[in-house]
């Protein structure tokens, strides 16, 4: 081998060269015989094939882009999803998930080791060690109230630098300031909302809305890819993908999920329950209620408390209950409102003395007798009588005068009715 590097070398021109095959001569012919088999000529001819270059089926295949829409194989594996909070809404949103084949962490203040082990969630007694477990999104589903404590709870020096931080409140201004305050820069946030629970939820999510902002996700990144994926778990369930910043969301919150709630509320105070004739509306009604009481008096509370807009809806349900009772009340008549409270009779209607009975103890089977002569002889009213009267809608048209001669006789015969029948009850 000495031998052979210690001989000059003669370089090709390129023009001497053809494209498939190389002519190298070498000028010398001390070739050691431990090289090759036979000993060359003086002039030997090596002939070589030129071929395309190739790689590595892993270097061909590989391709770097920062488009997430053209992102590697391995930025599209399932996504390690933590979930801070594991009550009934956290489990809802839990089996979603998982059926969209992500992997699911859970930790809670209570112990729910056994749901998580029949359905394949790994839980987690606390919340430190759940991060060891680097999650790529953190998902918050505590309750309103207690959002700030939880959050603050969470070691975030112990999660990736581009961890994506989610919540599902009910209310979206106050958990948004919350996480721009307290997550590093480099974390992402997204704020949902599903317009749904549980109960309402429980046949498919099919046409639900979903609503979320996107408030800080960097952009052509594997976080963006991240979060389109972890979005793409409730689209590929069905719901109806709604993306809305977090004020307008409050805004709209407060007009319908709120007021729903506070109706759902009044009701449950007036101990509703169903009959045999019940109407659609009336059964809407017993659904609201259901509905409603169903969840937690600290999630309406939240609902009031976290968002802006909830007082003056307040106000303005107040201000349409008293102008719709105005509006009842304004088209009763004056002397309506009289019989109402006084029960005065109608002007120019004779009056009729009471009736009593001659002695204290008149025996009880005449007293039919007595309420029966009272009843005939009562002046004529608007009202009908009271026994009857259970709502407003039992109001009557005042009853058509009587036809009387001009000489009076057919008040002169009722007088004389009236007098018979008081002289059978005294001589009774």
């Amino acid at each position: 081998m000495a031998a052979l590097l210690q001989q000059p070398c003669h370089f090709i021109k390129p023009d001497q060269v053809s494209s498939t095959t190389h002519q190298i001569i070498p000028s010398s012919t001390n070739y050691s015989s431990s090289l090759f088999p036979s000993k060359p000529t003086k002039f030997t001819k090596i002939a070589l094939k030129s071929s395309p270059a190739r790689l590595p089926a892993q270097i061909c295949n590989a391709h770097v882009s920062t488009d997430p829409d053209h992102a590697p194989a391995q930025r599209d594996r399932p996504l390690k999803i933590a979930i801070v909070g594991f009550g009934n809404f956290g489990q809802f949103i839990a089996k979603a998930i998982r059926r969209q084949g992500h992997h699911v962490l859970a930790t809670s203040r209570s112990d729910y080791s056994d749901y998580c082990d029949r359905h394949g969630i790994r839980f987690y007694r606390n919340v430190d060690e759940m991060c060891d477990e680097r999650p790529d999104v953190v998902l918050v589903c505590s309750s309103i109230l207690s959002t700030e404590t939880v959050l603050r709870g969470i070691p975030m020096h112990k999660l990736k630098p581009d961890t994506i931080f989610a919540d599902v409140l009910s209310v979206k201004q106050f958990p948004r300031n919350l996480l721009l305050e307290l997550l590093p820069p480099g974390f992402g946030i997204v704020c949902t909302h599903p317009m749904f629970g549980p109960e309402s939820g429980k046949n498919g999510w099919s046409g639900l809305p979903f609503v979320y902002d996107k408030v800080r996700i960097a952009e052509n990144t594997l976080q963006a890819r991240k979060c389109e994926q972890f979005l793409s778990a409730f689209e590929q369930e069905g719901c109806r993908m709604v993306e809305m910043s977090c004020e307008e969301h409050d805004r709209h919150a407060a007009g319908s999920q709120f007021i729903t709630h506070t109706i759902g509320r009044i009701l449950s105070h007036l101990d509703l329950e169903s009959t045999p004739i019940n109407t659609k509306g009336y059964e809407t009604l017993l659904q609201l209620t259901e509905n409603t009481v169903s969840d937690s008096f600290d999630l309406y509370y939240g609902l009031f408390m976290y968002n802006v807009n909830a007082t003056e809806q307040i106000e303005n349900l107040d201000r349409a209950f008293e102008a719709v009772k105005q509006k009842l009340f304004g088209r009763l008549h004056d002397l309506l409102r009289k019989q109402i409270v006084e029960r005065v009779p109608l002007q120019g209607a004779p009056q009729v003395a009471p009736v009593r009975t001659k002695h204290a103890d008149v025996a009880p089977s005449y007293v039919p007798n007595i309420e029966k002569a009272s009843k005939a002889n009562a002046a004529p009213s608007f009202l009908p009588d009271s026994e009857k009267m259970k709502a407003l809608t039992s109001f009557a048209m005042p009853p058509p005068p009587q036809d009387s001669n001009n000489d009076g006789s057919a008040s002169q015969s009722k007088e004389e009715s009236r007098k018979a029948n008081r002289d059978t009850l005294w001589s009774q």
